[in-house]
């Protein structure tokens, strides 16, 4: 469970000489490219993974590998979707690309081993459905999987693109574990025909599946929604529910005591069918449900529980990508200094199942109110954890599960450098992502590309509010992302509200400078106010905003030993 405290300025270190954020630094280049290219690879490796799915569906239905129609609409898109400057390198880039997906299905049907996921086709592949016939997915791998003699699971849903699951189960062993984007329309010919070992099951489709299932587990019949499906050997479907194992985790591993206390539960679907039972099942005095469309308790019937003392969000509201956000309000719930014998003064607990990001929008406000919090993540890794040892029929250890929570929270965390114009964001930033093996992203550069002009033109232009509302839109936008280091702007905490997008998956470090060693650059307000006024300005919300705080007062590659030390970071990237 955490807890809201005050914002910490935790200084450390001294050193001796200085580095500006003005020059161009090979280092910074390099690990930008490297970045990219690693992105490269990764959205590769996707397309020809749903290659290997569509030459099973051409292999089942007896089309031909090529298409040369829908080849050359594809190579127009993307050149008419392409800048002007770089038009002329779409036809070549995309034709070979689309050559090696032609070679890579002809070698599938062919019968030449390829790799371990599509060593063979399926003699009797199935059909896809047509929601998942060519073209890349938002995940890169929906649909029906292509043939592989290894067990093959996943997650089937409809938004799937930043699922933490396949990771997860990475970590468990699980075994090959695919992503299945699926549109309502298509769920029952995917989960009838789907030729997977094993299925997670997530919104919307919890309910959907279970008619779907040969048999069901008690669990699954009690609480009305199935969340993991197992073909069992003679093909028949079994249905079970280990969201409910996922969720009674959730509650010990934040050490929230439920018995007797009055529960206010957002939402009325599956997830919160599973978290209404674990709550009576655990004692609660009394659980409450309210949800935008049901009759007689939609949201202003939540002004009939402020005297609630534990509220769970079992809604997507808050789920990336569209994050921070939140269903209700918290103010009325929060303490008001009630000290009388058998009164409540205060919630103590907001429990939210969405895991991405880390705090939602509820999550940040409980946060701020000084209410004890926990994200999803433990009930996501907990119900994986069960849904592997029914899959493979095995036991894993809770010390195991615990370790792949903390490894899963340290990767997906962002770690964001504020300071002052010229305290070495960049410069830093990027030598601590080639560091940590993570993609580094410079807010400032990202800010032309919006807006269609330089920055200075902006200020030139349009003025200093113009600026501000286009650096909170790029600042939303990257940070709503995971696992990034990312360099902001030395204005961006003059908009209050720009904390909440930085805070809602990021550890924020305040790069501190001697002013001395800053420079005014080419940067508008440096130059506009003196460098002196703007620290002044600024300074307060500079150690407000930080979680960590670092001198950067000597080498880059010092500042970045002092941010690994602060954050605990192990070699390998992990946090200690």
């Amino acid at each position: 469970m955490k807890h809201a405290a005050p914002r910490k300025s935790d200084a450390s270190c001294d050193g001796g000489a200085p580095v500006g954020e003005g020059r161009i630094d090979l280092a910074v280049l390099r690990s930008r490219i490297d970045g990219i290219d690693a992105e490269i690879v990764e959205l590769f490796e996707r397309r020809m993974r749903i290659a290997a799915d569509v030459a099973a569906y051409k292999r089942s239905t007896g089309k031909p590998v090529l298409d040369r129609e829908r080849e050359a609409a594809r190579i127009d898109a993307v050149t008419r979707a392409a800048s002007d400057d770089f038009k002329s390198f779409m036809p070549p880039l995309f034709g070979l690309i689309m050559e090696m997906s032609r070679e890579y299905q002809h070698r599938l049907l062919d019968g030449h081993a390829v790799d371990r996921r599509a060593a063979a086709v399926i003699e009797h592949a199935p059909a896809l459905p047509e929601c998942c016939d060519g073209g890349l997915s938002r995940s890169g791998r929906k649909g029906t999987l292509s043939a592989s003699r290894e067990p093959v699971y996943g997650l089937l849903g409809r938004k799937l693109a930043h699922s933490y699951s396949p990771k997860i189960h990475e970590l468990f062993e699980t075994g090959e574990y695919r992503l299945f984007e699926v549109e309502p329309e298509d769920v029952r010919d995917f989960v009838s025909s789907g030729a997977f070992a094993g299925l997670n099951v997530t919104v919307p489709y919890k309910e959907t599946v279970m008619p779907l299932c040969d048999e069901l587990s008690d669990a699954a019949r009690g609480i009305g929604c199935v969340n993991t499906i197992v073909r069992r050997e003679d093909g028949t479907l079994y249905g079970d529910n280990t969201d409910y194992y996922g969720f009674s985790f959730m509650i010990d591993y934040a050490n929230v005591a439920v018995e007797g206390k009055k529960a206010l539960v957002l939402g009325a679907g599956g997830a919160s069918k599973t978290v209404c039972a674990v709550l009576k099942d655990r004692g609660a005095r009394e659980v409450a449900v309210v949800s935008r469309n049901m009759p007689g308790a939609g949201l202003d019937a939540v002004r009939n529980h402020y005297d609630a003392d534990i509220i769970v969000n079992a809604t997507p509201v808050g789920m990336y990508p569209d994050c921070p956000a939140s269903l209700i309000d918290l103010e009325p719930f929060c303490s008001t200094g009630e000290t009388r014998e058998g009164h409540r003064d205060g919630l103590v607990a907001v429990l939210d199942v969405v895991y991405n990001p880390a705090r939602t929008g509820i999550l940040l406000q409980a946060e701020k109110c000084g209410i004890p919090f926990i994200d999803g993540l433990p009930m996501l890794v907990a119900q994986a954890k069960r849904a592997s040892e029914i899959f493979r029929d095995t036991h894993i250890d809770d010390d195991v599960m615990r370790a792949v929570i903390e490894r899963v929270s340290s990767d997906r965390g962002n770690i964001v450098l504020i300071g002052m114009p010229s305290s070495g964001k960049s410069t830093i930033g990027a030598l601590l992502a080639e560091r940590l093996g993570r993609t580094f992203v410079d807010i400032d550069e990202r800010i032309p590309a919006a807006a269609g002009k330089s920055i200075p033109a902006i200020f030139a232009d349009d003025g200093e509010e113009a600026f501000r509302r286009i650096e909170t839109a790029v600042t939303g936008d990257v940070c709503k992302e995971s696992g990034l280091v990312v360099a902001c702007g030395g204005g961006v905490v003059t908009q209050p509200c720009n904390y909440d997008l930085l805070h809602q998956n990021a550890t924020i470090v305040l790069l501190r400078r001697p002013i001395e060693l800053l420079v005014s650059d080419g940067r508008p307000m440096s130059i506009a106010k003196g460098i002196a006024t703007l620290e002044k300005e600024r300074r307060r919300s500079y150690e407000a905003w930080a979680d960590v705080a670092v001198e950067n007062d000597a080498s880059p590659e010092e500042a970045v030993d002092r941010i690994v030390a602060a954050l605990r970071i192990e070699g390998n990237g992990e946090r200690r």
